[in-house]
């Protein structure tokens, strides 16, 4: 690989590296995070290399005072001192496929799950990722390459896969469109891996889309040619995970019978009453004044007159606004805050504004404590309409590990 000349902090404190891409800093963080157990060795080969060149480096720009092993340690602080390190004791091993910021790892984590291979290829995404977990996912899983940094050995497989190409709003091209065709990356891993659980998330139109073949065709690799049990079910996160929003997804665990002989226990959670309101999502105090919609706005006017209620969101649909009856949000999208479509909105103390994107990552779930790094406001609400619903990932990741 060709030498890049741009220097990239690995934890933003102490030390800086010469990077080499594409896999650089995934490589060394996936090192780090897994420098005390066994899994390392899938890394050390390659995080010695861009060691060597790091330490190189240094000795190259300024006089380097500390032993390698010191060094290590304060790079495996680095790693390790975030808002979500990996659990010091852990139960079963999981890999992150089409990460995005994390929801899938915050919620296995939680449940006693190590991750140990992560892959997301919006770079944004991934600094996001970075700034919550201390590890660089790798890039585009659909490379052979990529691919052949997944350890050998792992319990339980997810991915919330693309869904553009099965979403009302997309053209819903299904598998005749190239990101469609990630799901048989999936199939590719779960044949040379075998977990014992498979947990898959996507649009709830994924299963009508061609008049249900396309969850046809994924219901039959992975029931007849990969031999796993599947589970399904469209669940809705204001039903399911006491979060104020409309959101329904598909959900599908699949376990092979193989490794886990009691898989006819397994059942999705049942419904919990919904106890939150956006009341309870909503930041208080002073909002970004950028948020709000000035009286000159074209749109200002129709929106003055439609939203009556601070009890709801409302959305701009393009040329008229859209109330939310059940006074919840309505469902977040990728393109929510990119102008004009979908765009999420509440009257706030008689003025009109967007939802803030820590408000819109509220509404997903997310702890406060999740870091939201300095990138563009678009690119963020974009991670929040991309995510799963974090409390509903974690009641399902719950009733996996019951039976495992």
């Amino acid at each position: 690989m060709l030498e890049k000349i741009n220097i990239k902090e690995i934890g933003g404190k102490t030390f800086r590296i010469t990077c080499y891409e594409p896999f650089e800093n995934a490589i060394l963080t996936h090192y780090l995070h897994n420098y005390h157990n066994g899994v390392s060795k899938y890394y050390k080969k390659d995080a010695t290399v861009i060691l060597k060149s790091y330490f190189k480096y240094k000795k190259d720009v300024e006089k380097v005072s500390f032993v390698k092993e010191d060094a290590i340690q304060r790079l495996l602080f680095e790693v390790e001192n975030v808002p979500f390190p990996s659990p010091k004791k852990h139960t079963f091993k999981f890999i992150d496929l089409f990460a995005g910021v994390g929801g899938f790892r915050i919620a296995m984590q939680n449940v006693g799950g190590k991750c140990v291979f992560s892959s997301e290829w919006d770079e944004n995404a991934q600094k996001t990722y970075r700034a919550n977990f201390g590890e660089t996912p790798f890039g585009d899983i659909s490379l052979k390459e990529t691919k052949n940094y997944i350890p050998k050995d792992f319990d339980v497989l997810c991915a919330g896969f693309p869904c553009q190409p099965f979403s009302i709003a997309g053209h819903q091209k299904g598998f005749s469109d190239t990101r469609g065709t990630l799901f048989f990356d999936i199939e590719q891993i779960v044949e040379k891996h075998k977990p014992k659980v498979i947990f898959l998330e996507n649009v709830k139109n994924f299963v009508s889309h061609d008049k249900g073949r396309t969850f046809q065709v994924i219901k039959e690799i992975l029931e007849e040619k990969l031999g796993y049990k599947i589970y399904t079910q469209v669940i809705n996160s204001m039903t399911h995970a006491n979060i104020p929003q409309n959101r329904e997804r598909i959900f599908i665990v699949a376990f092979d019978p193989k490794q886990v002989k009691n898989y006819s226990d397994f059942k999705f959670p049942r419904k919990i009453k919904l106890k939150k309101s956006i009341k309870d999502i909503l930041k208080d105090g002073e909002q970004d004044s950028s948020l709000f919609y000035p009286k000159g706005h074209p749109y200002y006017s129709e929106l003055d007159k439609e939203m009556k209620s601070t009890e709801t969101v409302y959305q701009w649909r393009r040329t008229y606004v859209r109330e939310n009856k059940n006074n919840v949000c309505p469902t977040l999208t990728a393109n929510m805050g990119t102008g004009g479509h979908n765009v999420p909105l509440i009257r706030d103390n008689e003025n009109i504004r967007k939802l803030s994107p820590e408000e819109c990552f509220r509404f997903q779930g997310y702890p406060k404590k999740f870091v939201l790094p300095k990138i563009s406001k678009g690119q963020l609400y974009k991670q929040a309409g991309n995510s799963v619903t974090l409390p509903l990932v974690e009641r399902i990741s719950k009733e996996i590990m019951k039976v495992l």
